[in-house]
């Protein structure tokens, strides 16, 4: 007599629901795979991953209140059983590093074939990694990010054009530090103002 294997269950988080219920459709006609919750935007991720305990959670990278990176950082930290799969329209190769280094465990883009997902949530949930090819051979040619996280962080927290005042008291900083963390990112990256290395930043990818 046959026992039959457990399936792997799935987490899957975009906020196109479009998207998330097509991605579940497919991935419930494979018949060792199971989604067993659904999320919209990033802190409901990481919510649903702790009540479900998911083997796999899939993440989009642009989703409300937490991005991908976020969530892959507090899974690895709060479960660390569940292998986190970046799946991405947004297929920057500096991207990539972010990623991987918040402990995702396969990063792909949403225009892979069909069945790749499935294949990366197989392999992951082995205890392997997947990096989709054509990304990891431009990540090799792409300039190192000259900022600092501190410089990053501030950056970030500029984009939407926070007076020095909110950023600070956002990343807890005093102003003084924040003004200078600004000036040194514009500084580094050759630009006139924060707004225009906020761009340059997003360009390469270190945003």
């Amino acid at each position: 007599m046959t026992t039959e294997r457990p399936r792997i269950r799935v987490l899957l988080a975009d906020d196109e629901e479009l998207i998330r219920t097509a991605l579940a459709a497919l991935l419930d006609l494979e018949e060792d795979l199971a989604v067993v919750a659904q999320a919209a935007d990033g802190d409901d991720a990481v919510a649903a991953a702790l009540a479900h305990r998911p083997d796999v959670a899939v993440i989009d990278l642009a989703m409300p209140r937490r991005d991908g990176f976020a969530v892959a950082a507090e899974l690895s930290r709060a479960l660390p059983g569940c292998a986190v799969v970046i799946l991405t329209g947004q297929a920057h190769p500096a991207h990539l590093a972010r990623a991987l280094g918040a402990g995702a465990r396969g990063y792909l883009p949403k225009g892979a074939p069909g069945g790749a997902l499935a294949d990366v949530i197989r392999r992951v949930q082995a205890g392997g990694r997947y990096v989709d090819p054509a990304l990891a051979a431009d990540a090799l040619t792409i300039p190192p990010c000259p900022l600092t996280p501190r410089e990053l962080e501030t950056l970030r927290l500029s984009e939407d054009g926070s007076s020095v005042a909110s950023i600070a008291r956002r990343a807890h900083l005093s102003s003084g530090t924040v003004r200078n963390y600004l000036a040194l990112a514009v500084q580094k990256l050759g630009v006139d103002n924060r707004a225009e290395a906020v761009r340059v930043a997003r360009e390469h990818g270190w945003l």
